[in-house]
């Protein structure tokens, strides 16, 4: 099993290499074979997560190894669908090299297969981190977008043109799920920590710091929503918003001891 986790994070880093030449020569075929290994990798990280899944006999999300591996699946799905509906060939570099990084930094956790705590053994274990995983995996996705859009304009393409529209506008609505999705997490965070330690809010450190993310997109979409702000500044939103969620991730667990420190 761990074999799989191996192969499957060096097929990423394949994928990400010869997206990366490709984009260097130009050549078309090298993007494809990129497009292909990553599939491969994927079909892998998707093989074990169902393998560690069922020799745990729980969903595989309850230590740090254990979430970035799933975070990283699901950047990858969110990419697919990307890629696979709105032709998002241009995402690619990016979105792999997130993937690639989330992987080399879940190689570096704590690898074994433990028991839940008695506080995860609960009904809204699988939808409390399944939530936090795509959510995250959206706001990531939608820097990934940020990034391309802040490209574009650096090479001088117009604000107003259909393809900075459909960039601008694909980021929001990754926005628009991630924060669905997180807004999903601290509910239903709330009903379980009240089931779990009689009070709905604790000021966790990881509650915080997913209070603090939820403000910081709630911002950007009021600005977006009021369109008081241009399609440049929002992609610069989105990408320095990423420090935010990366921080509750992972921050918060190494350096900010609290009820959470297990995750």
């Amino acid at each position: 099993m761990t074999t799989l986790f191996y192969v499957s994070l060096g097929l990423y880093g394949a994928a990400l290499l010869c997206q990366l030449a490709g984009v260097l020569v130009k050549k078309e075929g090298v993007k494809k074979l990129a497009w292909g290994v990553f599939v491969l990798a994927l079909l892998a990280h998707l093989g074990y997560f169902v393998w560690r899944g069922l020799v745990a006999q729980r969903l595989p999300l309850s230590s740090q190894f254990e979430f970035s591996c799933g975070f990283a699946l699901g950047v990858s799905l969110v990419l697919l669908v990307a890629r696979t509906r709105v032709n998002a060939d241009w995402i690619a570099a990016a979105g792999m090299a997130a993937v690639t990084l989330l992987m080399v930094y879940a190689s570096r956790q704590k690898m074994e297969i433990n028991e839940l705590m008695p506080a995860l053994r609960s009904f809204w274990f699988n939808f409390h981190i399944g939530a936090a995983v795509f959510s995250y995996a959206a706001f990531l996705v939608a820097g990934c977008v940020g990034l391309r859009y802040v490209l574009q304009h650096r090479k001088g393409e117009s604000p107003d043109s259909d393809r900075m529209k459909r960039l601008e506008y694909m980021s929001y609505r990754l926005v628009v799920l991630g924060f669905l999705l997180l807004t999903a997490v601290i509910v239903i965070g709330a009903i379980w920590a009240e089931a779990a330690w009689s009070a709905y809010w604790t000021w966790d450190p990881k509650e915080v710091w997913a209070l603090i993310t939820w403000i910081i997109y709630a911002v950007y979409l009021h600005i977006r929503l009021r369109r008081s702000c241009s399609g440049l500044f929002l992609s610069w939103y989105v990408i320095l918003a990423i420090p935010a969620f990366l921080f509750t991730f992972a921050g918060v667990n190494k350096l900010i001891p609290g009820l959470h420190s297990y995750a």
